[in-house]
């Protein structure tokens, strides 16, 4: 593994009432301690999945390939900012990396498409297409299959939106690949029962606190799934 740990410091947080610093999962829980190279964070939207891969993206100085901003009305001025207030324990020292959302990913292939214009032979990269030619599901795939290959540490954010089941599977392919040499670490975000299944890795949960690993079978997701596949007509006579 590269990161080995990751440190809340809640005693400097500047207050307790704005997002992200009024959830109690960041106020006590103390540490992330990894122990797998392929962890997997799973809990309700709003439980602070994605705002601390990203504080863990800024911290390790990876770009996250955002559009134009656009103005909001009551911004919070802390929303961004958890990353000032955590510090990363490395294995051997800081390793390159990305990080991955869906929502930002357009930004990026548009980008490489401009890029592309002036040196084509950049494309060769991620199978010679451009990747917004391809469908959003297979330039995904383009991506991950290129990209996780160099040794680094990876963020994802539920990287299973736009992905059919298969191509899920199929990311889960790679990621137990590239995982299981250990050049690649990967902490991720996601709903995907499929791409919680894979062999060897820790799910830490976020619907309570402390944050703790769970296994597979315990996971809001499997129970769901488990539960609508075996009951489906009663489920459904139900809503």
């Amino acid at each position: 593994m590269h990161l080995k740990r990751v440190l809340f410091l809640p005693d400097k947080y500047p207050n307790k009432e704005d997002y992200p610093f009024n959830l109690d999962i960041f106020r006590q829980t103390h540490e992330i301690v990894f122990h797998s190279n392929l962890t997997f964070l799973v809990g309700e939207n709003g439980t602070g999945k994605s705002t601390l891969l990203e504080a863990i993206s800024h911290r390790c100085g990876f770009h996250i390939w955002r559009g134009h901003s656009r103005s909001r009305y009551n911004k919070n001025p802390y929303e961004k900012e958890l990353y000032r207030y955590i510090s990363l324990d490395w294995q051997n020292g800081r390793v390159p990396g990305s990080f991955f959302a869906s929502d930002i990913f357009r930004n990026f292939a548009r980008n490489l498409d401009e890029w592309a214009s002036m040196d084509p032979a950049m494309l060769s990269y991620f199978g010679g297409k451009s990747l917004m030619s391809q469908s959003h599901g297979q330039s995904l795939m383009s991506l991950f299959k290129a990209r996780y290959k160099i040794k680094g540490l990876y963020l994802m954010d539920e990287p299973e939106t736009a992905l059919s089941p298969k191509s899920q599977l199929a990311l889960l392919s790679v990621l137990k690949r590239m995982s299981g040499k250990g050049h690649a670490q990967f902490v991720i975000a996601t709903h995907s029962p499929i791409l919680l299944a894979c062999p060897d890795a820790v799910i830490l949960s976020f619907d309570d606190y402390p944050i703790e690993s769970i296994e597979y079978e315990e996971t809001a997701y499997y129970k769901l799934y488990k539960a609508f596949l075996e009951n489906r007509a009663q489920i459904l006579s139900e809503l």
